[in-house]
């Protein structure tokens, strides 16, 4: 029989919890010491010590348990409101632990071996305090909101006077082009769905593809279609670059074109590359109808009926393939049989190495085509040449390749495109009035490194091209990223909306980007219409690269603030340690870190504030909508 009026077996349950208080202790100890050392928040290493000696406590069923205890949450709750505020998401990982131990603690079982048959000692009272102050502040912050970035509001639903859209005319119920038309607007006038109705919405019907991922995939078989509506029916593509055209009231499949592509020309390439279909693109010729033939590089119309209306796709064995739109048969007038081979005049290259994962700009004339190429793999890709076809005999017109940018004259069989000039793998925007094709540029391979780019390359990576459409000369050029060491292209398609300014209306271009800008540009000029200011951003690249001195920020951005310890996240106050102690062991001076050996946090990275999703403008009212991400 025990002495001190507990049994034995009751002493076990407290000395559990201190074996495993003493592991939690001694690794928050040894974690604590490490960031400590780096530079980091003594907090841990001062909570496991003091997890440790109740650990030590508990095993030797000792009441002081609860007083240190006590101790170690109050101290961790005040130093969390410190660090945090009332962010739910961000005490959960400092208390929430700590909170469940200590309810534990305080449970009439549990401290029954500890007190010995004698009244409740000061920590019993301290450690309910300690724990009801942790729950006050996790129940406090579910009514806050620290992660809103702006004020809730209300948007102005009157059209702007004066202003409306200049895009290219289609029915109200269309969406003829990725972007809804060639501007990139993404603005439908369709007023049936409001606000107020919106929550009425069912589905009408669900349609699946049937392509799925299969042997000799790459490693990314992603979906990332966006629907044409037109001509009557829905157009979609798939991974595999299948055309799928649907009833649009009914989802009923009327007719599907499966181009079969080469397994060897998509394969995988050492898990780079990726196998996806953004979208097609639509030609009608009827829309032109009406209009003089230009000179220059027009041709002459279509033979009568001979694909009048066409779907081009690109597929992912580096084709680019006319159809026509009604029946989805290719189009034999226009390439060979129907379909170009885009590896012309390319060069070598990996399987899946180069193809264009995005639909082509579709002009009177023209259907023009850029590529993707494989990131961090060489210095010896495929060039980043765009490529205008006649669109109807799919006969090369011209070719801007930024390693000879002045030479738009097609290039002779046998010769061989810039190698590892920057491309553009994303989508056009076209103002066929203007006569511009607006081209959002990548930069030269690999992305993180620019030892050896070339003052060509340089001049026109990482920022936004206006080609002449008719002979691919440029117009002008405006860099976004300074020798770009971060994988900084301009992912999103160019969105063009006439914006009424204190200087008048201006014919602008808004280009949203990686680092978080949108920049806002005169599009027949190039002139900044939003101000745009270089300021200074981090020094020192590794051995044989350099850093620009400054980079262009535009006054309208969605830069996040630069990244602290505090902001490090994790499930437990373990791996929210290790987190710390990895941002403390790389490199980080703020946006625009440059590569180190070390290892560098780029934040926001390379998926960017805004990537290929773009944004949206409604020209009437003179509004832009956009979806900011920030990921390191």
């Amino acid at each position: 029989m025990s002495t001190d009026g507990a049994s034995s077996p009751s002493r076990l349950l407290p000395r559990l919890l201190g074996i495993l208080l003493l592991i939690m202790g001694l690794a928050l100890l040894a974690g604590g010491i490490k960031l400590s050392m780096l530079g980091g928040s003594l907090y841990y290493l001062l909570a496991g010590l003091g997890i440790t000696v109740t650990g030590l406590l508990l095993l030797a069923t000792r009441r002081a348990a609860l007083g240190l205890y006590a101790l170690v949450l109050f101290a961790s709750t005040v130093w969390a409101l410190w660090e945090v505020g009332l962010d739910w998401w961000q005490l959960v990982p400092r208390l929430a632990l700590l909170f469940a131990l200590g309810i534990v603690m305080l449970l009439p079982w549990f401290r029954r071996p500890l007190l010995r048959g004698q009244a409740s000692p000061l920590g019993t009272g301290a450690l309910s305090v300690a724990v009801v102050l942790a729950g006050a502040a996790a129940l406090a912050s579910q009514f806050t909101d620290p992660g809103a970035m702006v004020k809730k509001g209300q948007l102005d639903r009157d059209a702007v006077p004066g202003m409306a859209s200049t895009a290219p005319a289609q029915a109200d119920g269309d969406w003829n082009s990725y972007g809804r038309s060639a501007f990139g607007d993404r603005y439908s006038p369709l007023a049936q769905i409001t606000p107020e109705n919106a929550h009425k919405l069912v589905p009408a019907w669900t349609f699946r593809t049937g392509d799925i991922p299969g042997p000799g995939d790459p490693g990314e078989t992603t979906a990332e279609n966006t629907p044409l509506k037109v001509n009557g029916m829905l157009y979609v593509c798939t991974p595999h670059s299948q055309v799928i055209a649907l009833d649009p009231d009914t989802g009923k499949e009327i007719w599907r074109f499966d181009p079969k592509i080469s397994s060897e020309g998509a394969a995988n390439f050492k898990g780079w590359a990726h196998m996806t279909c953004r979208g097609v693109s639509y030609h009608d010729d009827a829309v032109y109808a009406s209009e003089q033939s230009p000179t220059g590089s027009a041709s002459p119309a279509a033979a009568p009926n001979a694909c009048p209306k066409r779907i081009f796709v690109p597929t992912a064995d580096t084709r680019l393939i006319a159809l026509n739109a009604d029946t989805g048969k290719m189009c034999e007038d226009f390439g060979d049989k129907g379909q170009i081979d885009l590896r012309a005049n390319i060069g070598t290259f990996a399987p899946g190495g180069y193809y264009s994962t995005s639909p082509p700009a579709v002009t009177k004339n023209l259907v023009v085509i850029g590529g993707h190429v494989t990131d961090n793999v060489s210095t010896d890709e495929p060039s980043g040449v765009i490529r205008a076809f006649d669109v109807h005999t799919g006969k090369l017109v011209w070719n801007w390749d930024s390693g000879n940018p002045d030479d738009t004259t097609p290039l002779a069989e046998g010769k061989t495109y810039t190698r590892n000039s920057p491309n553009m793998w994303s989508m056009f925007a076209v103002d066929e009035k203007l006569g511009m094709l607006y081209l959002p540029m990548g930069n030269q391979m690999p992305d993180q490194y620019g030892g050896d780019r070339t003052p060509d390359s340089e001049k026109y990576s990482a920022g936004l091209t206006a080609l002449d459409i008719d002979s691919g000369h440029v117009k002008w050029t405006f860099q976004f990223t300074h020798h770009d060491l971060w994988d900084m292209d301009v992912g999103g398609q160019p969105s063009l909306i006439d914006i009424k300014t204190a200087d008048g209306v201006k014919q602008a271009v808004m280009a949203s980007t990686k680092q978080g800008s949108i920049y806002v540009i005169d599009r027949s000029n190039g002139q900044p219409v939003v101000p745009i200011n270089e300021i200074p951003v981090p020094q020192g690249a590794v051995a044989g690269d350099h850093t620009a001195p400054t980079q262009p920020k535009s006054d309208l951005n969605f830069m996040p603030p630069p990244l602290k310890e505090r902001d490090m996240w994790g499930v437990t106050p373990f791996d929210q340690m290790l987190c710390r102690i990895d941002f403390k062991s790389m490199r980080y001076d703020g946006p625009f870190t440059p590569p180190s050996l070390q290892g560098s946090i780029v934040y926001p990275g390379n998926f960017g504030v805004f990537d290929w999703g773009g944004i949206s403008v409604d020209p009437v009212r003179q509004i832009a909508f956009v979806n900011p991400s920030y990921m390191a």
